[in-house]
């Protein structure tokens, strides 16, 4: 009998409460022996790491989460998860909950819980398009990341340092974090160079 532990970032959400760091010493004070990660969006289905556990759990094992929305974001897809694992018998241990069960009382815990969760990334997404309506009714807007703000001189210094030899490309990008794409539009914007030199 083995307690597993499972812990998931979100790629779009690094609160506080949910760093890796948190989940996995909340999970370990649990009594996890051994732990898996994952670093995706709670909208996924297929998690590399928590696939790997699901295959390994075994009747008498625990599963040990520190929140619902950690294994499941629809209501529909963790009812199923949970009750396919309490049917094997796995104990389900949702730290801010307590131990899963069948009886109606904890379906009904779970159940409330997994909506305010669902509900809650409902409002997220809602919001981020409506922030994201409002930003493409604002002159000059564009979509993707924003423009860096790049020294036209350190821009000058790289661009002679690279056709001297003495650094590549690349070395430039990392040096002013930006992508090979943006290093050559930015050369050919401000001049520096000749369009024919541009490959």
């Amino acid at each position: 009998m083995t307690i597993y532990g499972y812990a998931r970032v979100s790629t779009t959400n690094q609160s506080r409460n949910n760093t890796q760091e948190s989940q996995i010493k909340a999970l370990k004070e649990a009594g996890a022996e051994r732990i898996f990660f994952d670093a995706f969006t709670g909208t996924q289905i297929h998690r590399p790491q928590f696939d790997i556990l699901l295959g390994l759990l075994q009747p008498g094992d625990t599963l040990v989460v520190t929140k619902l929305d950690r294994i499941a974001r629809s209501v529909l897809q963790g009812v199923q998860l949970i009750e396919e694992l309490l049917e094997k018998g796995v104990a389900v241990n949702v730290i801010n909950i307590g131990v899963m069960d069948n009886t109606p009382t904890g379906k009904l815990i779970r159940n409330t819980f997994l909506c305010f969760a669902q509900f809650e990334r409902d409002m997220i997404v809602q919001r981020c398009e409506e922030g994201r309506r409002i930003a493409k009714q604002k002159p000059g807007y564009r979509e993707g990341r924003p423009k860096k703000d790049i020294s036209v001189e350190r821009l000058k210094e790289l661009l002679e340092m690279q056709q001297n030899g003495l650094i590549g490309v690349s070395q430039c990008c990392s040096e002013l974090d930006i992508s090979k794409t943006t290093w050559y539009h930015l050369i050919k914007e401000l001049g520096l160079v000749e369009n024919e030199q541009i490959t």
